[in-house]
């Protein structure tokens, strides 16, 4: 019983719930594309991924523009406030929509003399990408700042349950093409939007608390906070830009697949930094500097460890895993060895993403602007040297080490002015956590049946 009880208890937990929506969804991600790999050559999973990509950067200019801002405003606040914050975002996040409408018009019909397939796709469907998404990515914000993380699992499964479920039909029918599965792509989104305006997780009605100066504190925080947003998708679209247009298509779905897998780091990234940005704001908005820094360093050397782990199995068992998910046909490509150099350099990514988040926590989002500046020209030399050096996917992995290295140094002083702390404790505190964790798992299961036994 108490086994159960365990069981039941961890799900009224933040962490293991935003855990496990982004472990749900990153499954359904990677048998998406696993299946969209072998019903698709070569050269058209390089068009799509293209594709993906470039519209993960827009995506990634308003989530990086709004998210931070508007969870850092939110958490912890009074009713009135809470309002005004989720006012003021909705009018920034639906102009920000409209410019994108705005520019469409005028790329819908420059698409016809554009010669690149994924370039045209984005071309011409970017603004109905952005409509569709709209509802759904405010009721990301409201599910997240409320940390109301069971009902963020569930709107992302309607969406993606509805996306690889009419990919699979599609497949089936013998109709995957590539401007269906974009349409698709956008129907799903569509339902899903549709579902939570109407279950009313997006607080739409909020907007008329929209206040001039709750607008303003936004912008003029999402201005600069937009860095930390976009360093995460930063060296996959520098990357991805350069292999379609130098070395093509199919160098670059290779080069995907090595990066897609990436997600099994992502999804313990994405679930902390999104329960635990909540906990950082709450704790500098109480003045508790010193529980604020705590929760930092756990977190990020809490991941480390875990990253570590991961990263040993992955390289080791690196063909297999390539195997079972794109097919036979990429175990003997450049794909196996991308992902040991992936996995190896995402040790780093915990502290590069939590320095981040605090910096914008404690009002510094202008530090994460300039070093984003930094990171892609780093990126951006090493990529182009690397590529008219070498010709091969290798070299652009290869420089995407140094500007993650580049910004957790350049994000260390600041955030040690403020709270003086040794960059090296970071693992030691994560170490102590995750053994306390473990024996707080093994008592919990254990001991009490133990004692019930008796």
């Amino acid at each position: 019983m108490s086994f159960i009880k365990t069981i039941l208890s961890s799900f009224k937990n933040i962490h293991f719930q935003s855990l496990l929506g982004n472990g749900v969804m990153a499954i359904f991600g990677v048998v998406t594309i696993a299946i969209l790999y072998r019903a698709l050559p070569f050269n058209e999973i390089g068009v799509y991924v293209f594709f993906m990509t470039v519209w993960g950067l827009v995506d990634t200019v308003r989530s990086g523009f709004l998210t931070n801002a508007f969870i850092k405003f939110y958490s912890g606040t009074a009713k009135e406030r809470a309002d005004e914050v989720v006012g003021s975002t909705w009018c920034l996040a639906l102009i920000i929509t409209g410019c994108c409408v705005l520019i469409n018009i005028i790329t819908f019909f420059l698409s016809a003399y554009i010669t690149n397939e994924g370039m045209t796709l984005f071309l011409k469907y970017f603004s109905l990408i952005s409509l569709a998404t709209l509802p759904l990515f405010m009721a990301n914000l409201v599910v997240q700042g409320d940390k109301r993380f069971d009902r963020l699992l569930w709107l992302r499964m309607i969406n993606q349950v509805l996306f690889m479920g009419t990919v699979i039909v599609l497949i089936f029918l013998q109709k995957a093409t590539l401007t269906a599965i974009v349409l698709t792509f956008i129907g799903s989104n569509l339902i899903a939007s549709i579902s939570v305006l109407l279950l009313g997780w997006t607080r739409i009605g909020a907007i008329s608390k929209v206040t001039k100066s709750g607008f303003l504190e936004i912008f003029h925080f999402g201005k600069y906070s937009v860095g930390s947003g976009l360093s995460a998708n930063l060296f996959k679209v520098t990357d991805t830009f350069f292999i379609n247009f130098f070395l093509g298509p199919s160098a670059l779905a290779i080069y995907s697949l090595g990066g897609r897998l990436m997600q099994i780091i992502e999804i313990p990234l994405l679930s902390f930094a999104a329960s635990g940005m909540p906990s950082l704001s709450a704790y500098y908005n109480k003045g508790q500097k010193e529980e604020m820094m705590y929760v930092m360093k756990k977190m990020v050397g809490m991941l480390s460890v875990c990253i570590i782990g991961i990263a040993g199995v992955s390289i080791i068992f690196a063909e297999p895993i390539i195997g079972l998910i794109g097919g036979a046909k990429y175990m003997d490509t450049e794909a196996p060895n991308l992902f040991r150099i992936f996995m190896t350099m995402a040790i780093l990514f915990p502290a590069d993403r939590f320095f981040s988040l605090t910096l914008d926590v404690i009002h510094l989002p202008k530090i994460n602007f300039y070093k984003l500046l930094i990171m892609l020209a780093v990126n951006f030399t090493g990529d182009l040297v690397g590529i008219y050096l070498f010709k091969s996917v290798y070299a652009v992995a290869v420089a995407d080490v140094l500007p993650v290295i580049i910004a957790i140094i350049i994000a260390y002083y600041p955030l040690n002015k403020y709270y003086k702390f040794n960059f090296w404790e970071i693992y030691v505190v994560g170490y102590k956590e995750v053994i306390l964790f473990i024996k707080q798992i093994y008592f919990t299961l254990f001991s009490r049946d133990k004692t019930a036994n008796h």
